[in-house]
């Protein structure tokens, strides 16, 4: 099982102006070497049959990728409509501004197999492809954004991978997400 970085996680994971809440203490090819050379702690299954999700012990600096929300930090909340890439269109995301997570245990790797990858414009030489990496404290996924949820039903043309919408799936996300956000440095 070969793994290369997308330019599309690359970016995100590890951008030009580094900041706190993107993967610490380690380069893109380190990175991607060590998804290579060392056996994740578990794989899970992820959304679709194309999506794995490689668990592995957080071996860097990295905060969790979400806190929970309370009535003690409800005011540090912040929103606006923001695109993922030039070519998406905007979506309203909301975050925290000054409340910062613990280090995470895990990191939770998102691949996406060649084929789909292909699908969305992206090509490959390995067999997959990471797309994504949560940082958490169990080794398990987090429920998917509803709105990465509602993009993926809406097509590959509108940055999604074409996945019809679950909705149990989306509920249990609407409850995870309406008692936990993202936070920015």
């Amino acid at each position: 099982m070969s793994i290369v970085l997308t330019p599309f996680a690359r970016a995100r994971l590890f951008p030009r102006e580094p900041r706190g809440n993107t993967i610490q203490d380690c380069t893109p090819e380190e990175f991607q070497r060590r998804l290579n050379d060392e056996v994740p702690f578990k794989l899970l299954d992820g959304y679709a049959p194309f999506c794995k999700l490689h668990v592995h012990r957080n071996w860097t600096s990295t905060r969790c990728l979400t806190a929970p929300i309370t009535e003690a930090n409800r005011h540090l909340l912040r929103s606006a409509y923001e695109a993922r890439t030039k070519a998406e269109l905007p979506v309203l995301v909301r975050w925290f501004e000054g409340v910062q997570p613990p280090v995470a245990n895990w990191l939770v790797v998102i691949l996406y197999g060649r084929e789909q990858l292909a699908k969305e414009g992206e090509s490959i030489e390995a067999d997959w492809g990471v797309v994504g990496c949560i940082y958490t404290m169990e080794p398990e996924e987090i429920p998917m954004a509803p709105i990465t949820m509602l993009r993926n039903a809406l097509g590959v043309e509108e940055g999604g991978s074409g996945v019809p919408l679950d909705r149990e799936a989306y509920r249990r996300a609407v409850a995870f997400w309406e008692g936990n956000a993202n936070w920015r440095p």
